[in-house]
């Protein structure tokens, strides 16, 4: 087995998606494209998807629940994640914690929840 990212995809459970959206769209400053798989509706983040890099999306149908006890998923947000914590309360998100230093070689992390009441957390070397 080869090994390179320990991730190759990750959903996020909305309960509304139109309300998700908007929230992530307004975070990151981006429009989110989007698609139906069968039931569920699904919003895309913006990667490198021909470069081999890892994506995600939001996704509203059967079997998606919301919740502050999931998996934690960390979203890059170089050069500095202070820009887009700044965003997450006007788009209806809350803090949970501020941005801070995990040492100068890891970056910074800040914990926030989505418009969904998922946690997530943000990342970024500045």
């Amino acid at each position: 087995m080869e090994l390179s990212n320990a991730l190759n995809w990750f959903e996020i459970p909305v309960a509304d998606f139109d309300r998700a959206k908007k929230f992530y769209e307004t975070i990151f400053d981006y429009q989110m494209p989007e698609n139906r798989m069968g039931p569920t509706r699904m919003g895309f983040f913006l990667y490198d998807f021909k470069g081999g890099k890892v994506g995600g999306a939001i996704c509203e149908g059967p079997n998606y629940q919301p919740s502050r006890q999931g998996s934690l998923v960390y979203f890059n947000c170089q050069p500095d994640l202070q820009v887009v914590l700044d965003r997450v309360e006007k788009a209806g998100g809350e803090i949970l914690t501020r941005k801070s230093q995990l040492s100068p070689d890891l970056g910074y992390i800040a914990y926030i929840t989505d418009s969904e009441n998922n946690r997530i957390a943000l990342h970024s070397m500045g």
